[in-house]
């Protein structure tokens, strides 16, 4: 039986991990660097969710503090690109959810029913990946928008 040669480019499998390794290297790092845009993605839509959702919850307890409210969503997400919260709604409605009336400037009838406030924030923020993939914007703008209801008259 012949000996093989460590450095024999046609007999040995020397190098071959390597090789592999050069092939595989790239293709690791752009699965991991998709992992960290989608994360990143994720992470901005649920901050997003959260301001909305501050803003809403101290709206149902000052519905008329319109300023107060879009100050409680944009503080809740400082570190949202071009962050912006729409102007709240608020209005009254029956506890069941129909008879809604912008403002309150007319009292829903509510036949054996409780009259509640709703107010109602969005907020919207965007979202540029590290890197241009093919198929994907070059900027995302993501929404949300909560609806948040307390005891009314």
């Amino acid at each position: 039986m012949k000996k093989q040669n460590r450095y024999d480019p046609m007999g040995g499998e020397c190098g071959a991990s390597l090789v592999e390794m050069a092939l595989l290297l790239p293709l690791f790092a752009v699965i991991l660097f998709a992992a960290i845009d989608f994360g990143r993605a994720c992470y901005l839509a649920i901050e997003i969710q959260g301001a909305a959702r501050a803003g809403a919850v101290y709206g149902s307890r000052s519905p008329t503090d319109t300023t107060g409210i879009q100050a409680v969503a944009e503080d809740d997400a400082p570190d949202v690109p071009n962050l912006t919260v729409g102007t709240p709604a608020y209005g009254c409605e029956c506890s069941d959810g129909t008879n809604y009336s912008a403002s309150c400037a007319t009292t829903p009838s509510c036949s054996g029913k409780t009259e509640v406030y709703r107010v109602d924030v969005k907020v919207t923020g965007t979202y540029t990946p590290l890197l241009p993939w093919p198929g994907i914007p070059s900027t995302m703008n993501f929404s949300s928008t909560a609806s948040m209801r307390s005891a009314g008259s």
